[in-house]
């Protein structure tokens, strides 16, 4: 890694406040703060969704999210584009309901060689058509869509007014620190902040535990992505992203001396006329809950980057707090729900035995190794809508999973129950 480079991430990560390092803490709605839900990986017609940018922000702020992060595939939403209108991912069904939904006035159409066009709209045009001042803001982003051999190696980009093109790299490692190590040189630039994720690690089962733990500034993940392709729950031979979880966190710990990672929900949209349940990566099926003081970027990528933030696909919480002796839960209870409350994590002293995961030597290098059960152990498991975890003094880290015993109205993967990720904390001694 270059120095000037190096040192930027240094500094970026010292910058950074964490709850890992905090002794109480308490995440609740106040006066002054207040829970935002957005999502932060969408895809419309500017690359391969397959509906306007103009309608996906309808349909977020209609159904009552806060935000949503604009991330199509290494573009931005600026400049004129125009395409046809029936040769495109959403054909003439995403045209008509375009037309409906607006005046002709914004439909902005043309002909070329007998073909019908339509102009997509830029972020600038939707943000001031749609956006509320602290009711519903649009973030530009983008998914840094990079690659190593037959490896997708994609990262979202959260709030940027800058292409970032992709780095490549002579391996998985080198394509994210490459591209993490741009966007931080870009933040220190311009002052701008940005938040960088790492995207559906079991999307082809490209990137594994070992290869992500190590990345320097990468400090966030998607542990729940609602496209139903890229393997969430893993498989016989493939952790799921819950489990690469735990052993990125209990190796960033004990043997990397790196921060926690923490995991994001996100939807990963791209269709947007489906209605049958779990069909396509439609929306509505991950998102965050951040506490913030302001929707605006800014205040967004701080609380998210503090940790002020939990990740749902369906479970609402009314309170986290943590001490330097334990870790509270309230859940929103629903009627005839129940919730299950599995606090989870590490103990100091663990079994740090690894084999790996097929006897084929050149398959072993691309999957996670496996690890000890001692790695991500269930601390506690409670039934109701309250639960309380008084830390022992051993734990590396602590992180909590909500389940619902509700399914998911419209699930990545068949038989999912709603749930809610609790980011970890590392617990300080009392």
């Amino acid at each position: 890694m270059p120095h000037r480079i190096f040192l930027l991430v240094v500094v970026f990560l010292a910058n950074i406040v964490s709850h890992a390092d905090a002794d109480n803490f308490k995440l609740h709605a106040t006066g002054e703060t207040q829970w935002y839900r957005g999502n932060m990986h969408t895809h419309s017609l500017w690359s391969d969704g397959d509906d306007y940018p103009e309608m996906i922000a309808v349909w977020y702020k209609e159904q009552g999210y806060s935000f949503n992060v604009f991330t199509d595939h290494n573009v931005l939403l600026r400049g004129e584009r125009w395409i046809d209108v029936e040769k495109n991912k959403g054909g003439k069904i995403a045209f008509d309901k375009l037309a409906a939904k607006f005046d002709s006035q914004w439909v902005q159409t043309r002909t070329e060689d007998g073909r019908l066009q339509v102009r997509l709209k830029n972020f600038d045009q939707i943000f001031d058509r749609l956006a509320v001042p602290q009711k519903f803001l649009l973030i530009q982003g983008e998914e840094i869509t990079d690659g190593y051999r037959n490896m997708p190696v994609h990262m979202c980009v959260t709030n940027t007014t800058e292409l970032l093109p992709p780095l490549h790299g002579k391996s998985i490692v080198e394509v994210m620190q490459q591209n993490i190590n741009a966007a931080i040189s870009r933040r220190e630039r311009t002052g701008e902040k940005s938040l960088v994720h790492l995207n559906h690690p079991n999307f082809h089962y490209a990137i594994t535990a070992e290869q992500l733990m190590q990345v320097i500034g990468e400090n966030f993940f998607e542990v729940y992505n609602g496209h139903p392709t890229v393997n969430d729950s893993g498989d016989n031979t493939h952790p799921s992203t819950s489990r690469m979880w735990d052993i990125i966190n209990t190796w960033r710990l004990a043997k990397l001396d790196l921060p926690l990672m923490y995991g994001l929900a996100t939807d990963d949209g791209h269709a947007y006329h489906r209605t049958k349940p779990g069909d396509g990566a439609q929306p509505g099926r991950g998102w965050v809950m951040v506490l913030a003081k302001t929707l605006t970027p800014d205040a967004l990528v701080s609380a998210l980057e503090a940790g002020q933030f939990y990740s749902s696909s369906g479970v609402t919480l009314n309170s986290i707090s943590v001490t330097n002796r334990s870790i509270t839960l309230a859940v929103a209870t629903e009627a005839e729900t129940t919730h299950r409350i599995d606090f989870i994590g590490t103990r100091k002293g663990f079994d740090d035995t690894t084999s790996p995961a097929t006897e084929d030597p050149q398959k072993s290098k691309r999957i996670t190794l496996q690890y000890s059960d001692d790695v991500g152990v269930v601390l506690q498991s409670t039934t109701g809508g309250s639960a309380v975890y008084q830390f022992t003094g051993d734990e590396l880290y602590v992180r909590a999973v909500v389940t619902s015993s509700r399914l998911h109205p419209n699930p990545s993967e068949p038989g999912d129950f709603q749930q809610a990720w609790i980011q970890p904390v590392v617990p300080n001694s009392p």
